[in-house]
């Protein structure tokens, strides 16, 4: 398998992380006008454990160091499994959630409420659980980051005026706290020694895959709910997504998932030399990534009243001053 040799290196796939979490939405939105999002999160969700499993055979089953993906699967013990799946049942409601919140409140509300309780909650529950990195650097990182969360807010509601609700905010922290959760249970079925494992627990590649079983089986509920009981809009049906997609749609929605897989994937690989708490911390600055698509490629903000470009720039260095702090944590 392959297995991450140095610290740069897992800073690296980190950083794909980033650029992977803050971009697959990009195909959510070339396909939003003719395809719901419950339709369109099915193929997402093929894609997510399609790519898991082409991850396990390519790069899982290369080399000689560690265990190979097939062989890490058969010896991994039920507790260490249902961790894992456990962790795809969780992030795959805290994913639908987050849509739902910017539904009923805003961009504006879901996204600081939402992703800054999960980056908080999420580095500290694994820091306290691996503790890697200096602790002042690494939480003064994650403080910066998710005040560039929230000028990122602030900035979209200059923009976008939200319909911000109590149901909305609830939903958002509900979100926050099951993202910040998913990538601990995870962790939980995983071995930090990925050259020699421990037995019973999994390697990156074992524990990916079996995350991503939960992701797709956890949709039967949680996405049929949000299908026959939208928060707006009209019901979809299991025959509008067979008999309404065309070949590009549903590729459309597989490559989402296929993005997003890509940067889970590759950030897993990356706490044996990072730690859990900062290579999930460099993951969650996808709200970055998502914000530059916004501003340079969406035009999002060309009709923003005077000032705005100012919290844009602020939030950009924030962002790039806290998420160096949480690289230079390790060092």
């Amino acid at each position: 398998m392959f297995i991450v040799d140095t610290y740069f290196v897992a800073v690296v796939l980190c950083v794909i992380t980033m650029i992977c979490w803050g971009s697959w939405a990009n195909t959510q939105k070339m396909a939003e006008k003719s395809w719901p999002f419950q339709l369109y999160y099915w193929d997402y969700t093929v894609g997510v454990l399609l790519f898991s499993v082409i991850f396990g055979l390519t790069l899982g089953s290369m080399g000689e160091e560690g265990r190979s993906f097939l062989a890490d699967l058969a010896q991994a013990d039920l507790d260490a499994m249902g961790w894992a799946f456990l962790g795809g049942v969780v992030f795959n409601l805290a994913n639908i959630l987050l849509v739902v919140a910017i539904d009923l409140a805003g961009m504006a509300v879901a996204f600081p409420i939402g992703i800054g309780i999960a980056l908080v909650l999420g580095v500290f529950i694994n820091y306290i659980a691996s503790p890697v990195g200096d602790p002042l650097l690494l939480f003064t990182g994650v403080g910066l980051v998710t005040v560039a969360i929230i000028l990122d807010a602030l900035a979209y509601n200059r923009v976008r005026k939200t319909h911000s609700t109590i149901k909305g905010i609830v939903v958002s922290v509900l979100c926050g706290v099951l993202m910040g959760l998913f990538y601990r249970f995870v962790a939980a079925g995983m071995s930090l020694d990925y050259t020699n494992p421990e037995p019973g627990l999994m390697t990156p590649y074992g524990a990916v895959f079996i995350f991503s079983v939960g992701v797709f089986l956890s949709n039967f509920i949680w996405n049929t709910y949000f299908m026959y009981k939208p928060v707006s809009g009209e019901p979809v049906t299991y025959k509008q997504y067979l008999k309404d997609g065309n070949a590009k749609l549903h590729l459309v929605g597989i490559l989402g998932g296929a993005i997003w897989f890509i940067g889970m994937g590759f950030n897993l690989l990356a706490p044996e030399k990072a730690g859990f708490a900062i290579s999930y911390g460099l993951g969650q600055g996808a709200t970055m990534v998502a914000a530059a698509w916004g501003v340079f490629v969406w035009k999002e903000f060309d009709d923003a009243p005077k000032g705005t470009n100012k919290l844009i720039g602020m939030m950009f260095l924030l962002f790039i001053v806290g998420l160096a702090l949480i690289i230079v944590s390790r060092t």
